[in-house]
């Protein structure tokens, strides 16, 4: 029997993927600009990716998830991004980051206690950077203190996605400045926690409805059953999931690079000069085609790395690959549509100057193109 490539999709994951976009289209797209202007996302959109089930996709039914694979999460995100990339991310955190860290490393009693409300109602965040750890992740300034039976938190978080919208954040301290990375650990803290306030909301050029905000910690109580996974082992929870987040930031890449090539095709399908379509000039011809060839190698990166996190194999180099590559493409076949789009590609009328404002943020959030590099040279070096 022929083993299917890793990068097949199955029928039910194609129906999926197809509903997700359609929906995308017919509920988001009326809505993109005016959140992209006010700044925030919709709440009318918000409940919808919860009634969808787009919240849990990983989750087990038993927690009240739709039981899925990693993979669907991916092929949601792309979907979603194809028509606003920034609800796109705000699912993507939801699932790929927090959802996943909880299943992982959370005990049954977090897992029945915050899953279903994940599921349901709540928004998640994922808080690991401050003014002075962005690559270098750990250099946490954040302090979490052993205060008997609970703990407490001080310091300040920045660049948090979901934060405007979050009901439960997962932050990381430390607990010994002087052990490093050992002294990171990683604590499940809701909004209301006594302490807890979000900052200031970034003004962004691009992705604009996804809140980034600022978190404070001031002496914030957390019970001690809300640690996530052990104490001092944080770091491992941090870099595993932002190993699988990496995916979903591809799979947001792949989706805006999808919108904005199709966008492109059909206005230069529509727009006349000389007497005839421009899109039957050659020139122009020639750049979708390689815009398009781009983007198919870049989603089978995605689709690769995904697959092999649901296999259970290794995918870390993958993942770096595919993020990396994703983001560079996303750039180009933004630009590229504005480009053929003409002077109106500059405009907000049409959809090219949006996706081109926020593909930027590809190479930079969760591990710069930089710290991909890193990666994947070290990974070979092996």
């Amino acid at each position: 029997m022929t083993q299917k490539p890793l990068t097949h999709l199955s029928e039910d994951e194609k129906i999926f993927q197809e509903a997700v976009e359609a929906f995308a289209r017919a509920e988001i797209g009326p809505r993109v600009m005016a959140m992209d202007e006010a700044q925030k996302l919709d709440q009318k959109i918000i409940d919808q990716c919860f009634q969808m089930g787009l919240m849990g996709i990983e989750v087990p039914e038993k927690f009240g998830g739709a039981e899925s694979s990693f993979t669907s999460a991916i092929l949601a995100i792309e979907a979603l991004a194809t028509v606003d990339p920034s609800v796109s991310v705000f699912v993507d955190v939801q699932n790929t980051l927090v959802n996943n860290a909880i299943l992982r490393w959370g005990d049954e009693g977090l897992k029945e206690k915050y899953l279903p409300r994940m599921c349901a109602e709540w928004v998640g965040s994922y808080a690991l950077s401050e003014s002075g750890s962005g690559s270098d992740a750990f250099a946490l300034a954040t302090r979490a203190v052993d205060a008997g039976d609970h703990w407490e938190l001080t310091g300040s978080k920045l660049w948090i996605t979901n934060g405007a919208e979050a009901n439960l954040y997962i932050v990381f301290a430390t607990i010994d400045p002087d052990a490093g990375y050992r002294g990171i650990t990683a604590f499940l803290v809701e909004r209301d926690f006594e302490g807890f306030s979000v900052g200031k909301k970034e003004d962004k050029l691009g992705i604009r409805a996804s809140s980034t905000v600022e978190l404070l910690f001031d002496g914030c109580k957390v019970p001690k059953e809300n640690v996530l996974g052990e104490v001092g082992k944080g770091y491992k929870v941090a870099i595993e999931t932002l190993n699988e987040g990496r995916i979903g930031i591809g799979a947001q890449m792949i989706g805006l690079a999808k919108g904005a090539l199709n966008a492109a095709m059909e206005y230069v399908a529509d727009r006349k000069q000389f007497g005839k379509s421009v899109g039957t000039f050659q020139g122009m011809q020639f750049q979708i085609a390689q815009m398009a060839t781009d983007l198919e190698a870049a989603r089978l990166l995605v689709y690769n790395a995904a697959r092999l996190k649901d296999a259970g194999a290794p995918f870390l180099k993958e993942a770096a690959m595919a993020k990396l590559y994703t983001s560079q493409v996303a750039e180009r076949v933004a630009s590229g549509s504005v480009e053929l789009f003409g002077g109106v590609g500059f405009t907000k009328e049409y959809p090219a100057e949006k996706f081109y404002r926020d593909a930027k943020i590809g190479s930079i959030y969760e591990g710069t193109s930089n710290m991909q590099l890193q990666t994947i040279a070290k990974l070979l070096a092996k």
